[in-house]
């Protein structure tokens, strides 16, 4: 597969999952906890999953797989804090406060992805 392709299959489902991070967010902050007895339970993973298969298909395509920069290296440290967080965000028992407070972290963290994404600053 080439290289244009795997980045924009990785960009595209990258974008799918804090799109549906958020939705699950926002079901639960109206109230709607309903979402977890539907397929929106299982779908985000199936696209977590096709995303890290296009980003290590990208680590070999692209050569890091060997030497990889310092950007690469924060954004894998990130998405692990985005994972935690994340998860203690949809965690129905845990408290409104942490929940509140994981969500924020997770955005922020997933923010600081994207923005190494696009400028790969180091």
């Amino acid at each position: 597969m080439s290289y244009t392709i795997l980045k924009h299959l990785h960009m595209t489902t990258a974008y799918l999952t804090i799109t549906l991070f958020a939705l699950r967010l926002l079901l639960d902050a109206v109230g709607r906890p309903g979402w977890r007895q539907t397929p929106l339970r299982f779908i985000p993973h199936i696209n977590d999953t096709i995303l890290l298969v296009a980003a290590i298909s990208l680590l070999f395509v692209a050569g890091y797989a060997s030497a990889m920069p310092g950007w690469l290296i924060a954004k894998i440290v990130l998405l692990v804090g985005y994972i935690v967080a994340g998860v203690f965000a949809l965690k129905v028992t845990l408290g409104k406060p942490v929940r509140i407070s994981a969500a924020v972290l997770a955005l922020i963290m997933v923010s600081a992805i994207f923005h190494l994404a696009m400028a790969k600053p180091f």
